[in-house]
């Protein structure tokens, strides 16, 4: 227990860090485009482009397909039995810059699925693959800025999109 105190309590520092530095301000604003891409739009018109471009078949959209059909559960049932609370829910008087899809904070889906997806793009397509996670830690960066996730429900969410794309892949 006093493990998941002392990671909570470096959490709250980094985050509270974060949102009072001069910054703050412009960078909220840049998060807010840098999180819709991870809205899951952007996942669809991939596939959609895959599949026009290679058809069914096409192992890269198969392991997509494979990783979606895993990782959203799991993210679903994690967040959903942690129920750990979003900083607006856990900090006095603290204001979130947009307001987040749903109650739980722990792990981030944004993250999670951004870093499937770069790690599934980039094993395929692998000239792709560092600006694919540049942008997954970028998108896993604004859920911090923007207020809805500590810095350990971004870590946790990489873990998870790596994971399952790794597992997809059959390099697990």
């Amino acid at each position: 227990m006093k493990l998941l105190y002392s990671i909570h309590k470096y959490d709250v520092f980094m985050f509270s860090w974060l949102i009072n530095t001069r910054m703050h301000g412009s960078l909220s604003q840049l998060s807010r485009y840098l999180s819709k891409t991870g809205d899951g739009q952007l996942y669809v018109l991939v596939a959609l482009l895959i599949f026009l471009q290679q058809g069914f078949d096409s192992p890269c959209l198969q392991s997509l397909l494979l990783a979606f059909l895993i990782e959203r559960p799991v993210y679903f049932v994690l967040k959903n039995s942690l129920k750990r609370n979003r900083p607006s829910a856990a900090l006095k008087n603290f204001r979130s810059v947009i307001t987040p899809s749903d109650q739980f904070s722990f792990p981030s889906g944004h993250t999670s699925a951004a870093f499937m997806m770069a790690t599934l793009l980039g094993f395929y397509y692998p000239p792709l693959l560092l600006p694919l996670y540049v942008w997954a830690l970028l998108v896993g960066g604004s859920r911090v800025v923007l207020g809805v996730h500590f810095p350990s429900d971004i870590l946790v969410g990489v873990i998870l999109g790596v994971s399952v794309a790794l597992f997809s892949l059959g390099e697990l």
